[in-house]
């Protein structure tokens, strides 16, 4: 079977002048594979294309995929157009929480769009509901699709970017709760969410944190027939992330669908999952339903038993043993910082930065690590004697600023270009890109500057699983190239027991004050900052994964007992 993808918003023939069609090989002998489409763009033809590749590797701007597979499959459940995306398959409704896991661009959204009603599902052409409802007669999707033709179903959706939010709702976070609270749960999923310090305030002034558990909160909070989570713990800390969590399983005498990146909070909250693959941009397939662990473990691995379908190579996770000090030596000493707000304190006591190595940096939000960094990186003024460490640094801040730049002006490496797939976003301006796009322009561009110490902020926000776990194998390799020096702020404790050798642990009270401390080993680091968030960690054995202890269970139990917080072993 074949796929041709074309991406008409790449797509720039008044500047190429129909490259595509002219190389093409079927053209070129008097057939038609690559025509007009009558609107200024082209249309590819399956059916005669060879797929030799010729128009993808000669398209200047990266508009065309051309996906060769090894069988053929059933009609999409969804097309957008010809030559566009298209998803095959729909995740199982069922009560309880289903987690959805997968890469950027292979069809979550689209799934989770059908499933809530926005889109009607036109089969790959233009089918309508009576043609859909007969492709499913006989299934379990019948009755659901049936309620969804009809609107009997209520759906209420979590954004997965809640940026926006500001943008179009008005006033106090309490009022806006207050009018969608169908179930009469507001103080309930307020105390859930800790958002009792943030009811007051106005929605334009809470942090990122506060608006994603306040858009979460107004999710529960309706009375609807099926819940659509789009990743729920992004700008949240390990603890909030955990308590988000036990938020959804409340609500799970519904059906619930929740789309996470982050896999130990995708563990600890679904009772089934589906995995998406495909082509990013191509085309996505769901999974068979399976339970978490083993769908968890057979996304990691790359390989569905079910389907029989190897669709990339294995990931898995090893306990790291310590890293020898031999192989190190002191970069910079850095003195004791203070640093003294209105309504907060931070304290840092001195310590030194060795290189090669990679550091974790853990701790809840608004305890001071965004703070420490800047003042590293000589953005930010301690209080009393400046410091001064003599070293180069490139700083990735938390939040990236969606400027009218244009891509290009960065001057990143072409490597890293490469690395970080931004070829075709080098002629766009910052504020045209998504989410991810800008996570990764802005991860590139750090990278790309010659320093001792590199810092990244978070730099997982809006990257899925693959993306992390590449990134944090790049940035591994990239400090040890580089005899540099790596410091990773991060709340996914998948991605920084992956990435670290070292752990520097923040505590405190949020908001109020913080104070650091280490760098400690990975042991000593993950049990001191895991007893503080009261929760303990296994390693699944067949994986080596990091996995969350539920509450009170013989495990969390054992471990608490012993002290063993972290399981590296």
């Amino acid at each position: 079977m074949r796929i041709a993808v074309h991406d008409k918003d790449r797509c720039k023939p008044k500047l190429c002048n129909f490259l595509c069609m002219r190389v093409c090989p079927v053209n070129r002998t008097g057939g038609e594979c690559i025509v007009e489409d009558g609107a200024g763009k082209v249309r590819i033809s399956e059916v005669l294309c060879t797929g030799c590749g010729i128009c993808v590797k000669k398209c200047p701007f990266g508009a065309i995929k051309i996906i060769n597979l090894p069988e053929q499959l059933d009609e999409p459940v969804h097309q957008y157009g010809v030559n566009g995306f298209r998803l095959f398959n729909l995740p199982m409704p069922r009560s309880g929480v289903t987690g959805i896991v997968g890469s950027n661009g292979i069809g979550k959204s689209t799934a989770l769009k059908i499933l809530s009603g926005e889109i009607q599902p036109n089969l790959g052409d233009s089918a309508g509901w009576e043609e859909v409802l007969d492709r499913y007669r006989g299934t379990e999707m019948h009755d659901f699709l049936k309620k969804l033709s009809e609107k009997s179903i209520k759906a209420s959706f979590k954004p997965q970017y809640v940026e926006s939010i500001p943008r179009i709702i008005n006033g106090r976070v309490i009022d806006i709760l207050a009018k969608v609270d169908e179930l009469g749960k507001l103080n309930e999923v307020v105390d859930d969410l800790d958002l009792k310090n943030s009811l007051e305030k106005d929605i334009t002034e809470v942090s990122g944190g506060e608006l994603q558990r306040v858009a979460l909160a107004a999710c529960l909070i309706r009375d609807a027939d099926i819940y659509l989570i789009d990743e729920p713990s992004s700008y949240l800390d390990v603890r909030e992330r955990l308590n988000a969590a036990k938020a959804i399983r409340k609500t799970t005498e519904k059906i619930v669908y929740v789309v996470e990146h982050d896999l130990v909070v995708l563990d600890y909250l679904s009772d089934n999952i589906h995995v998406i693959f495909g082509e990013q941009g191509g085309y996505g397939i769901i999974s068979n339903i399976m339970g978490t662990r083993a769908g968890i473990n057979e996304y990691l691995t790359g390989f569905l038993r079910s389907e029989n379908m190897r669709f990339r190579e294995e990931i898995r996770f090893g306990v790291k043993p310590p890293t020898s000090t031999k192989k190190m030596s002191v970069l910079v000493e850095y003195p004791e910082i203070r640093k003294k707000y209105d309504r907060f304190s931070l304290e840092v006591d001195a310590g030194t930065v060795k290189t090669p190595t990679i550091r974790g940096i853990l701790g809840p939000n608004a305890t001071g690590k965004t703070t420490f960094m800047k003042i590293l990186a000589n953005t930010e003024k301690p209080d009393g004697k400046e410091v001064s460490i003599g070293v180069r640094i490139s700083y990735k801040p938390q939040y990236i600023k969606a400027t009218e730049e244009v891509v290009i002006s960065l001057n990143m490496k072409g490597e890293l270009i490469d690395r970080f797939r931004l070829t075709h976003l080098l002629d766009k301006k910052l504020c045209e890109l998504s989410g991810g796009e800008l996570q990764r322009v802005a991860i590139a561009d750090c990278l790309s500057k010659d320093a001792d110490i590199y810092m990244l902020d978070e730099p997982s926000a809006y990257l899925d699983v693959e993306e992390r776990l590449s990134l944090a194998k790049y940035l591994h390799s990239f400090g040890y190239d580089n005899k540099a020096s790596v410091m990773v702020i991060e709340h996914d404790i998948l991605l920084i027991d992956y990435l670290s050798d070292e752990l520097m642990v923040f505590s405190g009270e949020s908001g109020v004050f913080g104070k650091a401390s280490g760098p400690h080993d990975m042991r000593e680091g993950m049990n001191m900052f895991l007893k503080e968030m009261d929760v303990t960690f296994r390693r699944d054995p067949d994986s080596g994964r990091p996995r969350a202890n539920k509450k009170d269970s013989q495990k969390d139990r054992q471990q608490r007992e012993s002290g063993q917080y972290y399981y590296s072993g």
